[in-house]
């Protein structure tokens, strides 16, 4: 039986490497399409509680992971590899200090495939970067095994589209772009996105689909940067950028709104784009306009670190052994995501002031050792008694449980970087945007 055979009639065992926030979501629309799954991870505690059927990424409920069991089988043994027909890899792509793409974990990850790679396998790749990954260094590695893609086995890039928590879209419902390294390649991984994905988008090549997944964030971290940087213009000239914005945004053609903030969080845009400027220097080729509002997003918390500076100012306060509530850890609003969140380097850069820093999260009751920082706090409970204690709190993070009135009233000093106190002008003095 071929392997578009086996997808057709739904005994194709699926294998998911990297079972984070899109490998998890991924797993359980494989097993509600009643597709057996094998789930890969290093992380042992992961693989004890998705075991037990518990979810440890908050907005994803355990009733979905314990209702995908029955289909589902999570491990850390690799060497089961060969019983999967096809083999899903979501595994972060980061930076190096250097700003440099690092996919040592994708690579490392291959050549694991290449020791246990069978014929009629198939491949994808959804963790996003550089044009030329999939079928030239992926490949290589994985011919290391002495078989050759699309003749003995089937390699593809389809790029994960996941934004977490969306309550308008998720994996099953956002259109799949999907490239194949040949046309067998493609249709094989058609076949098998087809039964969990509403639209799947075939594109002529993987550099295709990996361009086109730079291109969404590259035009998302561009937009951003434009809105912080007529922030910093607009606050000079004493203008509500979030009105202008509102007021932009009644046009029913050629705007679409993006909002500023204390920066570029998630895994994505903050990376992403300098994936292909580290791949244009290839060609001889500099991508100034990329790299500009690179520099202008990682530049927002050092705006946020002086206009905090200047609000204690305000009230006759250094910033020097101030008491500062940061609400909110997460990058965006109402999940548990850390990855590379603005809050983090802010909480750093007050730190550095000689700030005493606690934060509030009512999804993150804990801070966790990540790549680059290692905090070690917990959130503070947010009473009026406790918020009244700081000197400054902070917002960084527009939670849906945070009630604007009650942090404006209760605080003595507020510096608003998300817009979540909409009428700031009743609290002169007292409520600052940043």
């Amino acid at each position: 039986m071929t392997l578009i055979e086996k997808i057709h009639s739904k005994k194709a065992k699926v294998a998911v490497i990297g079972l984070g926030y899109v490998g998890l979501p991924l797993v359980i629309e494989f097993c509600k399409a009643e597709f057996e799954v094998l789930g890969f991870d290093v992380d042992s505690s992961k693989i004890d509680a998705l075991k037990q059927g518990e979810s440890y990424i908050k907005h994803i409920d355990s009733r979905k992971i314990a209702a995908s069991l029955p289909y589902f089988e999570p491990t850390a043994d690799f060497s089961r590899l060969p019983e999967a027909d096809c083999i899903l890899i979501c595994l972060p792509t980061p930076l190096n200090k250097y700003r440099e793409p690092d996919l040592s974990y994708v690579f490392k990850s291959c050549e694991v495939i290449a020791k246990h790679l069978r014929k009629e396998q198939l491949i994808v790749l959804e963790s996003t970067t550089y044009p030329g990954t999939t079928d030239v260094d992926m490949r290589a590695i994985l011919e290391q095994s002495g078989l050759k893609a699309g003749k003995d086995f089937y390699l593809a890039f389809s790029p994960e589209r996941e934004d977490p928590n969306n309550p308008d879209y998720s994996t099953g419902t956002i259109p799949k772009v999907v490239g194949g390294y040949t046309p067998k390649c493609l249709e094989a991984a058609i076949a098998l996105y087809d039964f969990v994905i509403e639209q799947t988008v075939p594109v002529s090549s993987t550099k295709v689909a990996e361009s086109a997944k730079l291109l969404e964030n590259i035009y998302r971290s561009v937009n951003i940067a434009l809105v912080n940087e007529l922030k910093v213009l607009f606050d000079r000239m004493d203008i509500n950028i979030w009105e202008v914005i509102d007021a932009a945004k009644t046009k029913p053609f050629g705007f679409q709104a993006f909002y500023p903030g204390p920066g570029l969080g998630g895994h994505c845009i903050p990376i992403d784009p300098f994936y292909l400027t580290w791949k244009a220097r290839e060609f001889d080729i500099s991508t100034k306009f990329i790299e500009l509002a690179g520099e202008i997003n990682t530049n927002m918390p050092y705006y946020v670190v002086t206009k905090t500076m200047e609000a204690l100012n305000e009230q006759g306060k250094s910033i020097k052994n101030a008491k500062v509530l940061m609400l909110g850890l997460a990058y965006k609003k109402d999940i548990d995501d850390l990855r590379e969140s603005p809050s983090l380097r802010l909480m750093e850069l007050l730190i550095d002031k000689g700030c005493k820093v606690d934060y509030n999260d009512p999804w993150i009751p804990k801070t966790k050792k990540l790549r680059k920082y290692d905090f070690k706090k917990e959130s503070v409970e947010l009473t009026a008694k406790n918020i009244a204690s700081y000197d400054c709190v902070l917002i960084a993070t527009d939670h849906s449980a945070y009630d604007p009135t009650f942090i404006a009233e209760n605080a003595g000093l507020v510096v608003d970087t998300r817009n979540l106190i909409k009428d700031f002008d009743k609290y002169p003095g007292k409520v600052f945007k940043a």
